[in-house]
């Protein structure tokens, strides 16, 4: 079963348990799936809908940082809910650890040792880490190896 079809079943799913929040949640993920799809004139594969998943999950974490500066916590515990939900179709994230020995390998692959060499590093990288790690983690992580 694709992602898509597993977001229309839970969606389902959470009309007949009648758990609101859920759903509104996943409706609004299907919609942004549905807009890419419109615009370009055919269905997503699995890749596609995990970078709406991953960008949706980025900008609900920017939000909850900024509602949580601004004492917001009603607001803060609302995003943090509908982060959970979405990260449950979203592949394992890799831990910091994991990240730098992906990093330290690449690095090794390509000989790169400035930072001059960071976009060729960045470039290889991001393929191996795409939906599993945030970019700024792994640009952190490249930005230590190449000092």
């Amino acid at each position: 079963m694709n992602l898509s079809d597993r977001l229309t079943d839970d969606m389902k799913q959470a009309m007949k348990s009648q758990d609101k929040f859920k759903l509104t949640t996943i409706r609004m993920m299907r919609a942004s799936v549905k807009n890419l799809e419109i615009d370009l004139k055919r269905p997503l594969d699995d890749n596609e809908v995990l970078d709406i998943l991953s960008r949706e999950v980025k900008i609900r974490k920017d939000s909850l940082q900024e509602f949580k500066n601004a004492g917001r916590d009603d607001l803060a515990s609302g995003v943090a809910a509908e982060i959970e939900i979405i990260s449950q179709y979203l592949p394992e994230q890799l831990t910091e650890e994991e990240i730098q020995e992906i990093v330290r390998q690449t690095i090794q692959e390509l000989g790169a040792s400035s930072k001059a060499e960071m976009g060729k590093v960045m470039s290889a990288l991001m393929p191996k880490t795409k939906g599993r790690a945030d970019g700024k983690l792994v640009n952190k992580a490249v930005q230590q190896f190449l000092q």
